[in-house]
């Protein structure tokens, strides 16, 4: 399959055009391109790195009343911490910007979603970080059951949803003190399987809640100590989820928890909730069901995997037939402005602070979308009423005012970017309102402030 239209599959399925780039011309383009964001390259943080930023602040943290010198220190090294969530939006932009066909980055953008964390202080930023580039990215293009355990199992998932404090009822630590702080934990078993899942509605118990919760007593994360499985806070014995049965047979570990989440991966249920899931962020808030279960089908038909799925949900009528019927987020907004104005990946990754923030997060965040802080961990919503409030849209118009003559030496001519950023995509009416705007910034916010530019 061809797209009819390469510039109106750039707009719906990627980030957008640019006049550096060509608009992809197939579906096999589009899934062709996603090895290159399952690359983390040289601004990858690790789980060890993060580790270590976390001993250090706070070895800093405790020396700091022990001179000006010490106090100074420490208050640079907190700084330089606490605009690390500006610093991973900032790459994050930047591989958005110079991604071919967008697809890819995309995707990296919707599972980090999918399995939301939300780093609490300066102190897990950093595991924020190595939480997309090693739990998210690598597995985009592979299986899901792979990306699932990955991310349910990743240290900064395990800080997020309180997997790390909790500790087996029966365990050798809990037998030895009989104290409440070491209780049983549920909401990480509670969000795999009705946030990463099988979803709500799903066939599964309390009790399967609290049998997988217990399977996973024993993952454990700490600054001082890093990941480990702690044999002495696990909860002995067998576990039954969803029917079937899991450990009691010797020390299983990660393996056993590993099998489950295959198990749970692989059944219909999940098939289902994750294929619409990715329907309703690419496709339309309300995707036909023909649509979510062919994709589900081959879903179950692949054992999960997501290339495949992703095949179906590309080449099916239904997706270039509805452009416009998505919001940009604020995040999706930008990067399709950056891209439109000829912005370069390099561009973004060379602005400093204290620009920086002024042209990318301060804006998000106005718009509705401070990075790296959603409100739950069910993520950012997909409904446009959650992005087009009035203060919401007057924060796009500002956006669209201010940002590109920072960005950019010359401002374009507003007609040539309507055509660079819109294509023949674009309606009569902006074509018509374009050459009057009074002045070149108004005629580009037109653009990049019009319904035309603000869907997909």
């Amino acid at each position: 399959m061809v797209f009819d239209s390469p510039q109106a599959a750039a707009i719906r399925l990627g980030y957008g055009l640019s006049p550096l780039t060509p608009p992809p011309p197939s579906p096999v383009a589009l899934l062709q391109g996603i090895a290159a964001s399952t690359r983390t390259g040289a601004e990858a943080v690790s789980t060890a790195q993060a580790q270590k930023r976390a001993l250090r602040l706070n070895e800093l943290r405790k020396a700091r009343d022990s001179g000006e010198a010490a106090k100074e220190e420490f208050q640079a090294y907190n700084v330089e911490n606490s605009r690390l969530t500006v610093r991973d939006l900032q790459r994050r932009l930047a591989r958005a910007v110079e991604d071919p066909t967008g697809f890819g980055e995309r995707l990296a953008q919707f599972w980090s979603d999918h399995f939301t964390v939300r780093p609490d202080g300066v102190q897990t930023n950093a595991l924020a970080m190595a939480f997309h580039d090693e739990a998210i990215r690598p597995h985009i293009n592979g299986r899901f059951e792979d990306l699932f355990f990955a991310a349910d199992t990743h240290p900064m998932m395990l800080v997020y949803l309180n997997q790390n404090t909790s500790r087996g009822p029966n365990s050798q630590m809990a037998r030895r003190r009989a104290e409440k702080a070491f209780g049983l934990n549920e909401n990480l078993a509670r969000e795999a399987m009705e946030l990463h899942s099988l979803g709500v509605g799903a066939p599964y118990t309390q009790r399967d809640v609290r049998e997988l919760a217990e399977l996973m007593t024993g993952l454990s994360y700490s600054a001082k100590d890093g990941f480990s499985y702690r044999p002495q806070i696990a909860e002995p014995g067998a576990e039954t989820v969803l029917g079937k049965s899991y450990g009691g047979k010797g020390p299983g570990e990660l393996r056993d928890i590993r099998a489950a989440f295959r198990d749970i991966a692989r059944r219909p249920e999940t098939a289902q909730f994750v294929s619409r899931k990715l329907a309703v962020h690419f496709v339309s808030d309300s995707p036909s069901p023909e649509l979510v279960d062919a994709m589900a089908a081959t879903w179950r038909d692949t054992n999960g995997q997501l290339p495949q799925v992703y095949r179906v949900m590309l080449t099916h009528p239904e997706t270039m037939a509805s452009l416009r019927a998505k919001v940009r987020q604020p995040f999706d907004l930008m990067v399709a402005g950056f891209r439109a104005l000829g912005v370069t990946g390099d561009q973004v990754r060379h602005l400093d602070f204290p620009n920086l923030p002024g042209l990318t997060a301060n804006h998000m965040m106005l718009m509705g979308q401070p990075w790296l802080r959603p409100t739950g961990p069910d993520g950012w919503a997909e409904g446009p009423e959650a992005w087009i409030e009035p203060q919401l849209l007057a924060a796009r118009i500002s956006w669209a005012m201010r940002a590109p003559r920072n960005l950019v030496p010359q401002l374009p001519d507003p007609r040539e970017l309507l055509d660079t950023a819109l294509g023949d995509t674009r309606s009569d009416q902006l074509a018509w309102a374009v050459p009057k705007a009074e002045s070149q910034a108004e005629g580009v916010a037109l653009v990049l402030a019009s319904n035309d530019f603000n869907r997909r």
